[in-house]
């Protein structure tokens, strides 16, 4: 049996144009999906200015690794999302795990989410974080935040640059 040769698909230079679209297409679709659920799980509870945070410390994360030619969180905004232990909504042992892949558009919720993270992807977001790279719920202190300044608190999320 002949072993399967594996392609990327975003990207490409032997692809026709309506081809070369539709890749790119698929691809922004996916990210709005990774993203939409990241913001969903994480900030659900927190409304759309929660839901704005956490996409802004996803944003912010990218442009991290850009300015840096890469980061080890990742460097797209789909493997910033899905870096295991980053974003514990992705945590396969996370109880709300099933459910995050389940949620559709008949979710209030996720159909925020989505709205939030289409403006987020084209450009529309302020910055509310003012930077940050990292946050926490605030019934929380991880070692990570041990004696850091916090440079913004939305909702029941602190906020830090690191």
């Amino acid at each position: 049996m002949k072993k399967p040769k594996l392609v990327a698909l975003c990207g490409g230079r032997n692809k026709s144009d309506a081809a070369r679209a539709k890749i790119e297409a698929f691809c922004r679709e996916t990210t709005v999906d990774v993203l939409a659920r990241t913001l969903w799980g994480e900030a659900r509870g927190e409304g759309s200015r929660g839901m704005e945070a956490v996409a802004c410390v996803i944003l912010n994360r990218v442009a991290r690794a850009e300015e840096e030619g890469g980061f080890w969180w990742g460097n797209t905004i789909v493997q910033v999302c899905q870096k295991p232990y980053q974003f514990s909504c992705w945590n396969r042992s996370d109880p709300n795990y099933k459910a995050l892949l389940a949620a559709d558009e008949a979710d209030l919720y996720f159909a925020s989410a989505l709205r939030v993270a289409r403006r987020a992807l084209a450009g529309a977001l302020e910055d509310i974080t003012n930077g940050a790279t990292h946050y926490h719920a605030d019934h929380m202190t991880p070692y990570w935040a041990k004696g850091e300044t916090p440079c913004a608190k939305v909702g029941r999320h602190v906020f830090y640059r690191l």
